[in-house]
């Protein structure tokens, strides 16, 4: 309905070569080296607050790697397109953080069973699965078991079954940083809550957004010196239509995410597209 605009990459594609990026210019890193950039208790005594963001663009190994890529790949695409490329970023790194603190909390309360060093984007992937599941619970999801047994469940499943493995994993002795884990789930399903974004009352939790749906976006027009019957939107010139109607709720759609949109919002692009089917 407009013109075609440049097509940019997602912010899901550029974290994907970000990450690829990282991980090679980390295999060229002596060890002394790598130890400053991921997430430690020591690390942060000496003012090295920056490994909070740096750890999460490491890896324990290019299996590591791949497997965080696979689920970025799946769920970071669903939730920047929920939510809008910006939100969705600040999701990511927001729930990784989360998860870093939460690791190094259990480092500091019991260091007898919580190793200090962390690496990995796994905190915040299961942020992004934290949102998701909290947006659409009843979505189900397909996964390949051991990359060959498929396996569909419900969205609010998979979280719950992720949530269980990293609590038990936190009495289990290994490498896996289960607590940060825990952290980025939590901090996924806090964003989503506290930013609205759930419609309905069918969530995670039987929480529903409950605040007014937005004003749609108008635009000022100047007062004639004789009124005349203002027509409906139906009514209007295609172009005129789209110019006035149309047009704020794509910068909406572009600024918010497509689930931002009102019924009312819903019928007008359905209208533009009926109106532009029979051109």
């Amino acid at each position: 309905m407009r013109a075609p605009q440049r097509q940019y990459w997602s912010m899901t594609t550029l974290l994907l070569i970000t990450l690829v990026a990282c991980f090679l210019i980390q295999s060229l890193m002596d060890r002394r080296t790598e130890q400053l950039f991921a997430l430690s208790l020591e690390g942060l005594k000496a003012g090295r607050y920056y490994q909070l963001i740096t750890f999460q663009f490491m890896h324990g190994g290019i299996w590591h790697l791949v497997c965080n890529m696979i689920g970025l790949y799946f769920f970071g695409r669903v939730v920047e397109e929920m939510l809008g490329a910006a939100s969705m970023l600040k999701l990511y790194l927001l729930s990784g953080t989360v998860g870093g603190l939460c690791h190094v909390a259990l480092c500091v309360a019991f260091p007898a069973y919580f190793y200090s060093g962390v690496v990995g984007a796994s905190a915040g992937l299961f942020g992004l699965i934290a949102a998701f599941a909290t947006r659409e619970p009843n979505y189900p999801i397909t996964l390949l078991v051991f990359f060959v047994l498929p396996v569909t469940l419900l969205a609010k499943w998979l979280l719950l079954i992720e949530a269980a493995v990293s609590v038990v994993g936190l009495f289990l002795p290994g490498t896996t940083a289960h607590g940060a884990h825990l952290g980025g789930m939590l901090t996924g399903i806090v964003f989503v809550k506290w930013s609205g974004w759930v419609a309905g009352a069918d969530g995670l939790w039987g929480m529903g957004d409950r605040r007014r749906a937005p004003r749609p976006m108008v635009r000022a027009t100047v007062l004639r010196a004789v009124r005349r019957p203002r027509r409906t939107p139906e009514e209007l010139p295609p172009a005129e239509f789209i110019s006035r109607e149309v047009d704020p709720i794509l910068e909406k759609i572009s600024a918010q995410g497509i689930h931002s949109l009102t019924e009312r919002e819903r019928q007008i692009l359905e209208s533009a597209r009926s109106k532009m089917a029979r051109r």
